[in-house]
């Protein structure tokens, strides 16, 4: 079972402040212990607040690296391209001297282009130093969907990324397989509401990690995870 803690905050506001800190944090020193930091985000609405407030926090930015958690396989600057959303709120002022790694290139599919993004990643130092995670009422975190074809193979694949699909909105992603959520210092899991808070204490119960992949986090042993919830 991970080495799980959980931070409670009484509204979006709070928390989005209180990450932000912790984050930048983790980020100031890592890169003046190793010359570079690298964080991992996932996309949604959720983490909006989060990347306005860290864009902002005073940090070498030009040695912060930032790569994807998952991305729709969409243009760059598709309303639902999870790439914009990090452009639009977390890229701007001293945070857009970061280098920024997408998981889209420009091959037809999200399965044709799926060595590309591999390559990528890899590429990058590792492990990662944060990955932020969401998780939806379904229990999917990254674009681990219960139910997907392509489910089983992307929780114990030896490779960092697969390509995935959603029912809703039915896009092609790219996402970051269990093997590759794991290749980090610290999984932090935000959560927002009552309704995810409910869903994530479903997902500690008993039950099988098909069901809601957010248990893959949940129960492994290598990373240890924060939750952070209002």
């Amino acid at each position: 079972m991970a080495d799980r803690s959980e931070h409670q905050f009484p509204d979006p506001d709070a928390l989005a402040d209180a990450l932000a800190k912790a984050i930048s944090g983790r980020l100031r020193d890592a890169a003046s212990q190793r010359q570079h930091a690298i964080l991992a985000v996932s996309g949604g609405r959720s983490p909006i607040a989060l990347f306005e407030r860290l864009a902002h926090e005073p940090l070498d930015w030009s040695r912060v690296i930032i790569t994807q958690v998952d991305e729709r396989w969409v243009p760059a600057d598709d309303p639902a391209s999870n790439s914009r959303l990090i452009r639009d709120h977390l890229l701007q002022g001293p945070a857009s001297a970061a280098r920024f790694h997408t998981l889209k290139n420009d091959a037809a599919t999200a399965a044709e282009g799926q060595p590309a993004c591999e390559a990528m990643l890899r590429a990058l130092p590792q492990p990662f130093d944060v990955t932020l995670l969401g998780m939806g009422d379904d229990g999917h975190t990254a674009s681990l969907f219960p139910g997907a074809p392509e489910l089983r193979d992307a929780l114990t694949t030896a490779a960092l990324c697969a390509a995935t699909t959603a029912t809703v909105p039915p896009h092609p992603r790219m996402s970051l397989t269990l093997k590759g959520l794991l290749r980090t210092r610290l999984l932090i899991l935000q959560l927002g509401g009552e309704a995810k808070q409910a869903v994530y204490r479903q997902a500690l119960g008993d039950g099988p990690v098909e069901a809601m992949p957010v248990r893959a986090v949940l129960r492994q042993d290598e990373v240890p995870v924060e939750v952070w919830l209002c």
